[in-house]
């Protein structure tokens, strides 16, 4: 378990192999999370892929607007092990080429193993989409417990 101190900025990873998909989705959750307990200060937020896409999915693109997020400007980049070793969060989503074993040890890394959206029908990336938000606010009510 990561402990924070309340003065010190906290830093989340968001990753995937492709940075096109859920890793969009939960960094878009994880961004509005920050502006609504108005933590834009201590949250920083960081997104990548192994070996990112183009673009990110369209069906992804669909679906997060169906949520009010605008995705289309987005693009997906890499990740590295130095990356991943200055946060103090690292969730992946469940199909990282990168060994993030290599990460260290005070690095609170958690697999959430969610399905891969892309190609998929709307109804079941909408699912996804409703499990990442549940996780990404999760995730920060956890923060905030851990730091008072």
């Amino acid at each position: 378990m990561t402990t924070t101190n309340p003065t010190k900025s906290i830093r989340l990873a968001f990753m995937c192999v492709q940075n096109a998909g859920r890793s969009q989705m939960a960094t878009a959750f994880a961004e509005r999370e920050r502006d609504r307990r108005d933590l834009d200060d201590r949250i920083d937020i960081l997104t990548g892929g192994t070996h990112p896409a183009d673009h990110v999915h369209e069906e992804v693109i669909d679906v997060m607007a169906d949520a009010g997020f605008d995705l289309s400007d987005r693009t997906p980049r890499e990740i590295t092990i130095d990356g991943l070793q200055s946060c103090d969060y690292v969730a992946t989503m469940g199909c990282s080429t990168l060994d993030v074993g290599a990460v260290e040890t005070d690095v609170d890394v958690r697999d959430w193993a969610l399905d891969d959206p892309a190609g998929q029908e709307p109804e079941h990336v909408r699912e996804i989409r409703e499990t990442i938000e549940e996780r990404v606010t999760a995730l920060f009510d956890e923060i905030e417990a851990e730091s008072r």
